[in-house]
């Protein structure tokens, strides 16, 4: 059934991802957000109904409004938004509630590249070891840093396993990365380890619980994690401060810089295209000329004139 305006149509969109794209909570909260700020605004220039969008909405009009923009938003967000709003208008023409879909003709900010954070090795092994295994809460926080650098998860894929979703006799671990796409990916003998301390702290043998809990019981989440990070690298003194998705960068780094075939990376990490992996080329490279300029002496003392 067509939708009577364009927050309605909005609503449905969002159910699509959700239901049937498998999108995750943050990406829902922010296209949910993203695309109802632009609804009321394109609602003050004239556009609140599906008819008013296909009959007059112009890409001049999403370029005007992305611009108003620049001055308050970061381009990341400016590329979400552009994302959130050629996802609805290609979405509503596929649907046949609009004729003509404009979204796809505004260009998206151009952005930085930039290399991914990553910590160097003797930072990791620091950063994973600053947990009090002594406690409780210290063993927890020891089996999430070794499961996310070990296997390359994401934070968010971390904080959505279940108990059932760890092998440990055979040390693999099912992992629900985006779009829901389900991948396999070994844990490691530290992790294992750290995950089997940390298991035997419940009280509880169900299965389908959290893997990772807070104090009440219940799903620890993507901030937790980062916070928990945060206080570890602070209490190192580690020489660069990342956030929870550079352990997995250092992952990637410190697997390439080990000889690890790319297209292994790619599989462990769930990436769909091999450009995405092919960052870490250049990242590792970039650590190589970083080594070599603060370890040869050359570079170290001032050239004095011949």
């Amino acid at each position: 059934m067509k939708p009577s305006n364009l927050e309605a149509a909005i609503s449905q969109f969002l159910e699509v991802l959700e239901i049937q794209r498998k999108s995750s909570a943050h990406t829902l909260r922010a296209y949910g957000s993203d695309l109802r700020e632009w609804s009321a605004a394109m609602a003050v220039m004239g556009f609140s109904t599906l008819e008013q969008v296909d009959r007059g909405l112009k890409p001049l009009h999403i370029r005007s409004y992305l611009a108003k923009r620049m001055e308050t938003h970061e381009k990341t967000s400016l590329c979400r938004k552009l994302s959130a709003i050629r996802g609805l208008l290609k979405f509503c023409r596929t649907e046949g509630w609009l004729k003509r879909d404009v979204g796809g003709l505004v260009p998206s900010p151009k952005m930085k590249k930039s290399l991914p954070q990553f910590l160097k090795i003797e930072d990791t092994k620091e950063l994973i070891e600053a947990p009090d295994s002594s406690t409780v809460l210290g063993r927890r926080d020891r089996a999430i840093l070794e499961l996310i650098y070990g296997s390359g998860l994401r934070v968010g894929e971390a904080v959505g396993l279940s108990v059932d979703d760890v092998d440990l006799d055979e040390g693999w671990v099912k992992v629900f990365g985006k779009g829901a796409k389900e991948r396999t990916v070994p844990t490691g003998g530290p992790a294992k380890d750290a995950i089997e301390a940390m298991l035997s702290d419940r009280k509880t043998s169900d299965r389908s619980a959290p893997l990772f809990t807070n104090f009440r019981g219940g799903r620890l989440t993507t901030r937790s994690v980062a916070r928990m990070l945060a206080k570890h690298l602070v209490r190192i003194a580690a020489s660069r401060l990342i956030s929870p998705h550079g352990l997995r960068h250092s992952f990637a780094t410190h697997l390439l810089a080990a000889g690890a075939d790319l297209r292994g990376i790619q599989e462990l990490l769930g990436h769909a295209q091999l450009a995405t992996t092919q960052r870490y080329t250049h990242l590792d490279l970039g650590a190589v000329v970083e080594e070599y300029r603060s370890a040869h002496p050359l570079e170290k003392s001032p050239r004095k004139d011949d």
